[in-house]
C-alpha cells in the first residue's frame, strides 16, 4: 500500500474517533446511565475515545510527512486532514443526529475547502 493511501486511511480513522469524542457524547444523553454522569466523567470518557484518535493521527503524520520520506509537506497534511475532518463530520452528523441537515451553504463551504486543497497542492 502506498504511503499516500495509508496516510489518508489513518487520517480517516483518526478523525472518526475524534469526531465521536468531540460530538458523540451529545448523543449519549439518550442512554439512562449517561444522564447520571457529571461533566468531569464525560470529559474523561471523551479523552478515552480521543486516545484512539492519536493512535492513528501520529502514525499518519509520520508516514505522510515528506521529512520522513512521505509524500506530503506539512501544509498538504494539514489541508488533507481538514477536508477529511469535514467529510467524517458530515457523515457523522447526518447519520447520527437526524435533526441536523446538510444545506447548500455547507456544500458551498466544502467546495471552497476543496479549492484550498487544489491551491495548497499546486506547485
Amino acid at each position: 500500500m502506498s504511503k499516500s493511501i495509508l496516510t489518508i486511511l489513518l487520517l480517516v480513522l483518526s478523525n472518526a474517533f475524534m469526531t465521536f469524542a468531540w460530538y458523540g457524547h451529545l448523543k449519549f444523553k439518550e442512554f439512562d446511565w449517561f444522564n447520571n454522569l457529571g461533566l468531569f466523567a464525560i470529559i474523561l470518557i471523551s479523552w478515552g475515545i480521543a486516545f484512539f484518535e492519536y493512535i492513528f493521527q501520529v502514525p499518519a503524520n509520520r508516514i505522510g510527512f515528506s521529512g520522513n520520506g512521505g509524500p506530503f509537506n506539512l501544509w498538504q497534511l494539514k489541508v488533507i486532514q481538514e477536508v477529511i475532518t469535514l467529510l467524517v463530520f458530515t457523515i457523522f452528523t447526518t447519520t447520527v443526529f437526524k435533526t441536523e441537515t446538510l444545506r447548500p451553504n455547507h456544500i458551498i463551504g466544502f467546495i471552497f475547502l476543496i479549492l484550498a486543497v487544489f491551491f495548497i497542492f499546486k506547485k
